[in-house]
Order: structure tokens, then C-alpha cells, then sequence
């Protein structure tokens, strides 16, 4: 009987083993629910930076290579990028929203990471995870997009693991797959232009902006309920703030970032 009840517990705790993995990968991947929103809410602000900018917040990197198209001398590649006190390159979207609007039709029918003039056009976006357009508008350049998830954005540590990362030596349109695993955060770059970065979100929402010039956001048709908001600066992290919005209703919100180096 002992050896019975032996074997049984261990087959219990196997179980439990192979159980709350699979349940715990199931709860990851539950999937973004598309339902009619009638009425829905708005949240509205701007991403702000106030004090000092970094010594590092503008880069100048020597043009070695494909001077016709890239230009001369150095290239000036902005990190914190601020004009009258607006954070742009920034992302502000709603963390974790489980049901809620479609996503809209992407501009121009594809989702598109343009290589013009030895720069991703743009610096920043929001796609929605699936087909991407990756395209090189300089004729006899050489561009090697590396696209890489970016792991810990949340906690602060950021490792980055790679999506896809291929030549594309003619010009003219590649489809690829975008996928993220553990987060939205993505970071780009050019292995064979080391002046050529970008940044992109693809979350599993719609609820997800780059702000504008003067910093500014708009997010709306939110369903009725209770959200947390965030704001992401590629070199500042993420800010959030909690929300309760009602039908039609409207909020304003607005985040303000610092340097603290």
C-alpha cells in the first residue's frame, strides 16, 4: 500500500509539474479579443521633458561608407530628441487590455520599414505583430536590417534577442514575419550602417501611439473599465499611471521624463 500511495503522489506532482507550465504559457499567450466598441473613451496628453539633456543625447557618427547616399561627413543620430519641452520618439499605449476596437487599416495597405537615404523611415512606429514590408529606397546600398526583441524594458535591463536579421543589397520590397515572444519592444539597426537605428512597438492591441512633434497623444475608442496607461522612451524606460474610464468619457494625462545621469 505504501508503494502505491508513493507512486500516486509522485504522479500527482508530475503532473502538477507539466501543468502550471502549460497553464502559465497559456495565460501568456491568451489572445487580444476584437469586439465592437460603442461610445468608447478617450485618454489624451503629452510626454514632457524637463531639466538638463544628457551629454549623450545627440550622437555624430562618421559616414565612411556610401557617401553619395548617405551624405557626408558625420551623421547626427538623436537619442533624446526634445523640442520645446516635448520627449518625441516616444510610445504611449494601454498595458495589458485584454478586448476592445480592431486594428485600423496600416497607411499605404502594409506595414513598413522603409530604408531611404541610409535612415529607417520612420524612427518610430507602432505594427501590428505579424507581415511586415521591409524596403531599400537606395539603389546600390547595401542594407543589413537587425530587428531585435528588447527584454527587461520593464524592469530596467534590457537584453536584446534577435527576430530577424538578413542583406538586402537591391532595392525594391522583402515581406517578413514580426513576432515578439516575451514584450512589444523592439529595436532596429544596420549592420552595415552603424549610424542606422530605429525603434518600433508591436503589442497585441491597437491601444498603442507614437506621439506627436510637439509631443502630444490621443488614444481612443477604450471600452468602459479600469487600465493602466504607459509611456516608453527607448532610453528612459517606462513610466505608467492607472485610469478609470467611463463610456464616452475623457481623461487627460500627461507624463514628464528627466535625465538622472
Amino acid at each position: 500500500m505504501k508503494t502505491k500511495v508513493f507512486l500516486t503522489s509522485v504522479a500527482v506532482v508530475a503532473a502538477m509539474m507539466m501543468t502550471v507550465p502549460f497553464a502559465a504559457d497559456a495565460a501568456k499567450k491568451a489572445k487580444y479579443k476584437v469586439m465592437d466598441v460603442a461610445n468608447g473613451a478617450t485618454i489624451s496628453g503629452k510626454v514632457k521633458f524637463e531639466g538638463n539633456l544628457p551629454a549623450d543625447a545627440v550622437e555624430q557618427i562618421l559616414i565612411t561608407k556610401d557617401q553619395k547616399v548617405c551624405g557626408n561627413g558625420d551623421r547626427e543620430v538623436v537619442w533624446v530628441d526634445v523640442k520645446d519641452g516635448a520627449l518625441r520618439g516616444s510610445f504611449v499605449f494601454i498595458d495589458k487590455i485584454k478586448a476592445g476596437k480592431d486594428w485600423g487599416a496600416p497607411k499605404g495597405g502594409a506595414y513598413l520599414i522603409d530604408q531611404k537615404g541610409c535612415r529607417f523611415q520612420p524612427w518610430a512606429q507602432v505594427v501590428k505583430p505579424g507581415m511586415i514590408t521591409i524596403r531599400n529606397s537606395d539603389p546600390g546600398v547595401l542594407h543589413n536590417i537587425n530587428t531585435r526583441e528588447m527584454i527587461g524594458v520593464e524592469k530596467g535591463r534590457v537584453v536584446k534577442k534577435g527576430i530577424f536579421n538578413f542583406g538586402q543589397p537591391d532595392p525594391g520590397d522583402l515581406v517578413q514575419e514580426l513576432k515578439t515572444r516575451r514584450g512589444p519592444y523592439i529595436g532596429i539597426n544596420c549592420e552595415a550602417h552603424n549610424f542606422m537605428f530605429g525603434f518600433m512597438m508591436a503589442p497585441s492591441h491597437p491601444y498603442a501611439v507614437v506621439v506627436g512633434d510637439d509631443g502630444s497623444y490621443s488614444i481612443d475608442g477604450i471600452p468602459p473599465g479600469k487600465y493602466t496607461v504607459k509611456a516608453w522612451h527607448p532610453r528612459y524606460g517606462i513610466q505608467k499611471t492607472k485610469i478609470k474610464v467611463e463610456a464616452g468619457g475623457s481623461l487627460e494625462h500627461s507624463f514628464t521624463f528627466k535625465d538622472k545621469s
